[in-house]
């Protein structure tokens, strides 16, 4: 089945920018392309621009390393205020990741949603924790608390999730249903091991997929926001890109350079794919009480 062109209304645009980034040692280096990349995105139309995961540095979980706490700060905090103040600047919302100090020896991965006018509208704390070769995030990290929520904003209601979230199905249906029409994933992936190139296309390949999926499933827009280049032992690949409702990718970047993407979306596809494609109306909310299981035995 197809969309069906009924829905006849006038097309509900809105351009969204991605700021693909290779991060440097330095951080303020990496915020100063950051904040050039929000510039850039919005003179080129965007409404809302999103960022990369822990854009101001190198990604710090390589490692078990104590001194990286010491890249974490507070929100409000330098990054945060930087960000709204260029969100202020250039009236577009934007979607940053801050690695969060909330208290001494609490330590969160951070999205935060600044509205056009630079006002702080969101927070959501990175709910999926991986503890991988070269991702050693439990040990920098406390799982979020927050839960799964959407933001309004000038550009519609936001919803952001971060990196690992990307392959949870509930985490996308329950940011779906508080309210979300665009699901942001400020992301760090790449290739940690030579394992050639099938299973390094196989990978990525994966990864996109799953999350073409959550559009489709929820019947929402899809933005993912990576890394490129290699840092330490990890390649980035870079590849950020643009799903629309119907699982369509707008547009990607390159796998292997910086770069700035803005792409128009129309969010009355949001409506015109559910009509014909009602997910959200026939779930069955009466049969899913063990899915708050972790296994069953039976």
């Amino acid at each position: 089945m197809t969309p069906s062109p009924a829905d006849d209304r006038p097309a509900r645009e809105m351009r969204v920018g991605l700021v693909q980034m290779q991060c440097g040692p330095e951080p303020k280096a990496n915020l100063d392309r950051a904040l050039q990349g929000i510039a850039d995105a919005a003179e080129r139309g965007a409404g809302i621009v999103c960022l990369q995961e822990l854009f101001r540095t190198p990604y710090p979980c390589q490692e078990e390393d104590p001194t990286r706490f010491d890249w974490a700060e507070p929100i409000p905090g330098p990054t945060s205020e930087a960000l709204a103040a260029q969100a202020r600047a250039h009236e577009v919302v934007v979607v940053g990741s801050v690695f969060e100090r909330r208290a001494a020896g609490l330590y969160h991965n951070t999205a935060i949603v600044l509205d056009a006018d630079g006002r702080h509208v969101g927070t959501y704390r990175k709910m999926h924790i991986p503890d991988d070769p070269l991702y050693y995030e439990k040990f920098y990290f406390t799982p979020g608390d927050l839960g799964f929520r959407a933001f309004p904003t000038r550009a519609g209601r936001v919803g952001t999730l971060v990196c690992w979230d990307q392959w949870f199905p509930e985490a996308a249906r329950l940011t779906t249903l508080a309210g979300a029409e665009w699901l942001f994933y400020p992301t760090a992936i790449g290739w940690q091991f030579d394992e050639g190139e099938a299973v390094d296309r196989a990978q990525h390949d994966a990864w996109e997929t799953a999350q073409r999926a959550h559009a489709i499933a929820n019947g929402v827009f899809v933005i993912a926001v990576n890394r490129v280049g290699t840092e330490g032992g990890i390649r980035f690949w870079g590849q950020s890109f643009v799903a629309d409702p119907f699982g369509r990718v707008l547009a990607r970047a390159s796998d292997s350079k910086e770069e700035t993407l803005v792409v128009a979306c129309d969010l009355n596809a949001i409506e015109r794919v559910r009509r014909d494609w009602p997910f959200v109306r026939d779930r069955r909310v009466d049969a899913y009480d063990d899915l708050v299981a972790r296994w069953r035995d039976d």
